[in-house]
């Protein structure tokens, strides 16, 4: 995707999140991904969107990983996936030669902990393609993809923009 192409989209997705566009600073755009700070909340993440592909789409599929420094919470990973999934559907990451199992609802995915997050956070680092495979209400399986050039940049970018609101 080009960087123009990839700075609309990204607006894009950034548009669909809860709350107020308008709090959101952007804190600057890595290859395929951005780094934004909402002081409202206050909460910094890395974003990007799913490869384009032509299978079918109910939702805008992307991957975030965020901090809230006032809960203490930093690097929660959160998958937007491109369509609803099958009830106890098993969804999958593969990242680096690894598998992480996520817990999920309706379309979106989580790490399942802390331990989790952190390793994701880590693989995410090194590799630079990631994958997350489900099962939609239909049993039809599907698969969004994300490359990673600029992903460690955009969430050092997010940890250092909310360093200055804790």
């Amino acid at each position: 995707m080009t960087g123009r192409l990839c700075a609309i989209g990204l607006a894009v997705v950034v548009a669909c999140l809860n709350g107020p566009v308008l709090a959101r600073e952007s804190l600057g755009i890595y290859a395929g991904w951005g780094a934004f700070r909402d002081p409202v909340i206050p909460r910094c993440y890395a974003i990007a969107m799913a490869e384009p592909n032509a299978a079918a789409r109910e939702y805008q599929p992307f991957a975030a990983i965020g901090t809230w420094p006032r809960r203490g919470a930093r690097g929660q990973v959160h998958f937007r996936l491109s369509r609803r999934l099958a009830q106890g559907a098993q969804v999958t990451l593969s990242l680096g030669g690894q598998r992480f199992v996520l817990a999920a609802g309706e379309g979106d995915a989580w790490g399942r902990d802390e331990k989790d997050n952190a390793a994701i956070v880590a693989a995410m680092r090194s590799a630079p393609r990631m994958t997350v495979t489900a099962r939609d209400r239909q049993g039809k399986r599907f698969v969004n993809a994300w490359a990673l050039s600029g992903a460690a940049s955009a969430m050092d970018a997010a940890l250092i923009g909310c360093a200055k609101l804790q």
